[in-house]
Protein backbone atom coordinates (compact mmCIF):
# COMPACT_ATOMS: atom_id res chain seq x y z
CA UNK A 1 0.00 0.00 0.00
CA UNK A 2 1.03 3.56 -0.91
CA UNK A 3 0.10 6.15 1.68
CA UNK A 4 0.44 9.78 0.98
CA UNK A 5 3.62 11.35 2.20
CA UNK A 6 3.08 12.72 5.95
CA UNK A 7 2.56 16.21 6.07
CA UNK A 8 1.55 16.01 2.04
CA UNK A 9 -2.24 17.29 0.94
CA UNK A 10 -2.16 14.16 -1.51
CA UNK A 11 -5.55 11.75 -0.95
CA UNK A 12 -4.25 9.64 -3.33
CA UNK A 13 -2.87 6.14 -2.05
CA UNK A 14 -2.28 3.20 -4.19
CA UNK A 15 -1.38 -0.74 -3.91
CA UNK A 16 1.71 -1.81 -5.26
CA UNK A 17 1.35 -5.68 -6.89
CA UNK A 18 4.04 -7.43 -8.08
CA UNK A 19 3.91 -10.35 -10.59
CA UNK A 20 6.24 -13.24 -11.60
CA UNK A 21 5.35 -13.29 -15.38
CA UNK A 22 3.37 -10.72 -18.04
CA UNK A 23 0.78 -13.47 -18.10
CA UNK A 24 0.03 -13.90 -14.55
CA UNK A 25 -0.41 -9.98 -14.40
CA UNK A 26 -2.76 -10.27 -17.33
CA UNK A 27 -4.71 -13.46 -15.61
CA UNK A 28 -5.22 -11.43 -12.85
CA UNK A 29 -6.35 -7.97 -14.46
CA UNK A 30 -8.68 -10.24 -16.39
CA UNK A 31 -10.34 -12.30 -13.64
CA UNK A 32 -13.28 -11.98 -11.87
CA UNK A 33 -12.25 -11.11 -8.36
CA UNK A 34 -10.43 -8.18 -9.75
CA UNK A 35 -13.07 -6.74 -11.72
CA UNK A 36 -15.74 -7.61 -8.40
CA UNK A 37 -13.23 -5.65 -6.09
CA UNK A 38 -12.68 -2.86 -8.82
CA UNK A 39 -16.24 -2.54 -8.78
CA UNK A 40 -16.46 -2.31 -5.31
CA UNK A 41 -13.58 0.10 -4.63
CA UNK A 42 -14.84 2.54 -7.62
CA UNK A 43 -17.82 3.30 -4.70
CA UNK A 44 -15.60 4.63 -2.12
CA UNK A 45 -12.96 6.53 -4.13
CA UNK A 46 -12.80 9.67 -6.17
CA UNK A 47 -12.26 9.30 -9.72
CA UNK A 48 -11.20 6.45 -11.92
CA UNK A 49 -8.40 4.09 -11.19
CA UNK A 50 -5.12 4.51 -13.04
CA UNK A 51 -2.57 1.90 -13.55
CA UNK A 52 0.81 2.43 -13.95
CA UNK A 53 3.61 -0.39 -14.30
CA UNK A 54 6.66 0.59 -12.52
CA UNK A 55 9.88 -1.55 -12.88
CA UNK A 56 12.72 -2.16 -10.44
CA UNK A 57 13.49 0.77 -8.15
CA UNK A 58 10.58 3.02 -9.58
CA UNK A 59 8.41 1.19 -7.11
CA UNK A 60 10.42 1.83 -4.14
CA UNK A 61 10.56 5.20 -4.60
CA UNK A 62 7.31 6.41 -5.77
CA UNK A 63 5.61 9.21 -4.80
CA UNK A 64 2.08 9.01 -5.26
CA UNK A 65 2.13 12.91 -6.14
CA UNK A 66 5.10 12.97 -7.90
CA UNK A 67 6.05 9.69 -9.80
CA UNK A 68 9.39 8.19 -9.36
CA UNK A 69 12.74 10.34 -9.09
CA UNK A 70 15.33 10.21 -11.68
CA UNK A 71 17.23 6.94 -11.65
CA UNK A 72 20.49 7.92 -10.24
CA UNK A 73 18.81 9.84 -7.60
CA UNK A 74 17.26 5.99 -6.98
CA UNK A 75 20.78 4.71 -7.68
CA UNK A 76 22.75 7.25 -4.74
CA UNK A 77 19.73 5.98 -2.25
CA UNK A 78 20.00 2.97 -2.53
CA UNK A 79 23.75 2.86 -2.12
CA UNK A 80 22.78 5.04 1.00
CA UNK A 81 21.00 2.31 2.49
CA UNK A 82 22.79 -0.75 0.89
CA UNK A 83 26.42 0.05 2.03
CA UNK A 84 25.96 0.94 6.02
CA UNK A 85 24.14 -2.07 6.21
CA UNK A 86 26.66 -4.33 3.92
CA UNK A 87 29.30 -2.99 6.86
CA UNK A 88 26.89 -4.00 9.64
CA UNK A 89 26.73 -7.53 8.52
CA UNK A 90 29.45 -7.80 7.62
CA UNK A 91 30.73 -7.32 10.96
CA UNK A 92 27.92 -9.07 12.84
CA UNK A 93 26.84 -11.84 11.05
CA UNK A 94 29.79 -12.52 8.30
CA UNK A 95 31.85 -14.00 11.38
CA UNK A 96 28.71 -16.24 12.75
CA UNK A 97 28.41 -17.57 9.66
CA UNK A 98 32.53 -18.13 8.67
CA UNK A 99 31.64 -21.64 9.91
CA UNK A 100 29.11 -22.59 7.49
CA UNK A 101 30.20 -23.24 3.31
CA UNK A 102 30.39 -20.47 1.27
CA UNK A 103 27.29 -20.47 -0.66
CA UNK A 104 24.92 -20.83 3.22
CA UNK A 105 27.44 -17.48 4.26
CA UNK A 106 26.35 -16.15 1.37
CA UNK A 107 22.82 -16.63 2.12
CA UNK A 108 22.50 -15.98 5.81
CA UNK A 109 24.42 -12.27 4.79
CA UNK A 110 21.68 -11.94 1.74
CA UNK A 111 19.01 -13.19 4.06
CA UNK A 112 19.68 -10.35 6.70
CA UNK A 113 20.37 -7.91 4.34
CA UNK A 114 17.20 -7.94 1.87
CA UNK A 115 14.71 -8.75 5.48
CA UNK A 116 16.54 -4.81 6.89
CA UNK A 117 16.26 -2.99 3.24
CA UNK A 118 12.68 -3.84 3.23
CA UNK A 119 11.66 -3.27 6.23
CA UNK A 120 14.05 -1.06 8.04
CA UNK A 121 16.78 0.82 5.99
CA UNK A 122 14.63 1.49 3.12
CA UNK A 123 11.71 2.98 4.31
CA UNK A 124 13.97 5.24 6.72
CA UNK A 125 16.43 6.00 3.56
CA UNK A 126 13.15 7.09 1.50
CA UNK A 127 11.73 9.30 4.43
CA UNK A 128 15.27 10.75 5.34
CA UNK A 129 16.02 11.71 1.45
CA UNK A 130 12.03 12.37 0.06
CA UNK A 131 12.77 16.09 -0.56
CA UNK A 132 16.09 15.51 -2.45
CA UNK A 133 14.70 12.71 -4.33
CA UNK A 134 11.49 14.65 -5.41
CA UNK A 135 12.53 17.83 -5.06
Amino acid sequence: MLTPTPGSKSREYGILRSFATISERDAFYQSAEFREWDERASHVTEGDAEYKELHGLEAWFRSPAKGAPPRWKMAIATLVGVYPTSLLLGKTIAPLASELPMPLQTMAVATCMVGLLIWIVMPLVTRALHRWLHG
